[in-house]
């Protein structure tokens, strides 16, 4: 008991700095959407170039996450977290000091590589060297943490280029991030080291190839619309299909043969786990190519500042986190229509959002803009919060890490593609009109495409239940 008391003891103190590394890959993912209309005009950049700067973290992120969980149980926990931390910290400077937008998106990859490393340690640390009652509070925590870091992102990022500090305008957003990373780096000391005896191998033909498949996917869908399709297109896409049909069947045979393989396929033919992760995909995607979509609105169309931008979110931010809280008590009470109601209202607010930037004079009156983003938090709180316990729970026991993983890399995935698909809508729009009224039919072309996927995510959901409902009745 003394023993136990005295592990947790020592492991307390790493808890702040397992925060601060939650806290900056958060900020860095959402912090760019507020800047983007600024890095677009600097750069006359664009939705291609300026969406590449948000996708290619994310797709980084997403792809390298198992990877770098896999690392962490392998080499060390803490090491791994520090190693990202360091390479965090470089690429954020990286950014700081791009001279050209290619450079800027190739820093942004290297950053959400390094933040792939980094991210799962949180989880696997606060997993083994915690107590049951710590680890809950700590879970806590971190769930908070995350969630204002998003809100922080918007406010403070907009607060921070419109500062100009020491003429850096948009960099310091990225700059910001180098005396966190060495404070994080000198705090990591004091978090214990953490491995596993036998951990797992690191598939990295799988993860390679899955790399390369999703890029050769997402790259010529957002490059398309700008470059007026050209003939290229078409084979690259091709070569996705094949790189990624390659990648299935790769990991069906390391699966076969009981090795260390990324991803089973034989989990999606569990019962309602392959509809869940098409919910997943879905969901997420709506969220990175509505903020990015939305800033533009705001700035380069109505003409907002960035903080003004940002601020412009706070309530929708503070709905969300109120959603966040309610949705476990209102999924114990109402089981998993609470989900699917959660869709509905998100899908509301985003109508909303869309008839008041076309008909409703809200570019002119952005405060109008409150209530559409109010109703939009409350129910992306909603769809997101009780989803991923959902899904999760549709995957064997025994696979539950392996779901969990892939589940965190589609979250990421589902982001960039977002933002692909709704390039498709926005760029064509954006040739007409005024300035606020391009922008306006823009957004609602991109948002479209959201409707749409809420739709989706809709009929799956009620699928899954009413499977879920003849399993319980058997």
């Amino acid at each position: 008991m003394e023993h136990s008391l005295s592990r947790e003891r020592r492991a307390l103190p790493g808890l702040p700095v397992l925060l601060l590394g939650g806290f900056v890959t958060v900020f860095d993912l959402f912090v760019v959407n507020v800047a983007a209309p600024v890095i677009q005009r600097q750069f006359a950049a664009d939705f291609a170039g300026v969406g590449l700067i948000v996708a290619g973290y994310e797709l980084a992120f997403g792809v390298l996450l198992i990877a770098g969980g896999r690392l962490g149980d392998r080499f060390g926990r803490r090491r791994l977290f520090s190693l990202g931390m360091l390479g965090f910290t470089l690429s954020s400077l990286l950014c700081g000091l791009a001279g050209s937008l290619n450079l800027l998106i190739a820093a942004r990859i290297l950053q959400g590589a390094a933040a792939a490393l980094l991210f799962p340690q949180i989880y696997a640390l606060m997993r083994v060297l915690y107590a049951p009652q710590q680890r809950r509070r700590a879970f806590a925590w971190l769930g908070m943490t995350l969630g204002l870091a998003a809100i922080f992102g918007q406010i403070l990022g907009g607060f921070i280029i419109e500062a100009n500090l020491f003429g850096s305008g948009w960099r310091m957003i990225f700059l910001i991030n180098l005396p966190i990373g060495a404070l994080a780096l000198w705090a990591a000391r004091r978090i214990p080291e953490s491995r596993v005896a036998q951990a797992q191998r690191l598939d990295g033909v799988g993860l390679w190839l899955a790399a390369a498949g999703l890029s050769l996917l997402l790259l010529p869908l957002l490059e398309g619309p700008a470059r007026g399709w050209p003939w290229w297109i078409a084979p690259m896409l091709a070569l996705a299909l094949l790189t990624l049909w390659g990648f299935l069947r790769w990991e069906r045979r390391l699966a076969q043969r009981s090795d260390d393989a990324v991803l089973d396929p034989a989990l999606f033919r569990q019962a309602g786990f392959a509809p869940g992760m098409a919910v997943v995909l879905a969901i997420y995607a709506t969220a990175s190519s509505f903020f990015l979509c939305f800033a533009l609105l705001l700035q380069a169309g109505a003409g907002l500042t960035p903080f003004q931008a940002g601020s412009l979110f706070a309530p929708a931010s503070a709905a969300f986190m109120l959603a966040s809280m309610l949705a476990p008590r209102l999924t114990l009470r109402w089981g998993n229509g609470v989900l699917s109601a959660g869709v509905a209202i998100y899908a509301a607010g985003l109508a909303l959002l869309m008839a008041q930037a076309l008909w409703g004079g809200a570019l002119a009156h952005p405060l109008r803009l409150l209530p559409g983003l109010v109703v939009l938090g409350f129910g992306q709180a909603l769809s997101m919060t009780p989803l991923l316990n959902l899904v999760l729970g549709l995957a064997p026991e025994r696979q539950a890490g392996m779901a969990a993983g892939l589940v965190a890399t589609v979250q990421q995935v589902g982001g960039a593609l977002g933002i692909v698909v709704s390039g498709v809508g926005f760029v064509p729009l954006l040739a007409s009109g005024g300035a606020a009224e391009r922008y306006a039919q823009a957004f609602a072309g991109a948002m479209l495409c959201n409707l749409v996927a809420m739709g989706v995510a809709l009929i799956l959901l009620n699928r899954i239940n009413r499977n879920s409902q003849k399993a319980d009745l058997k």
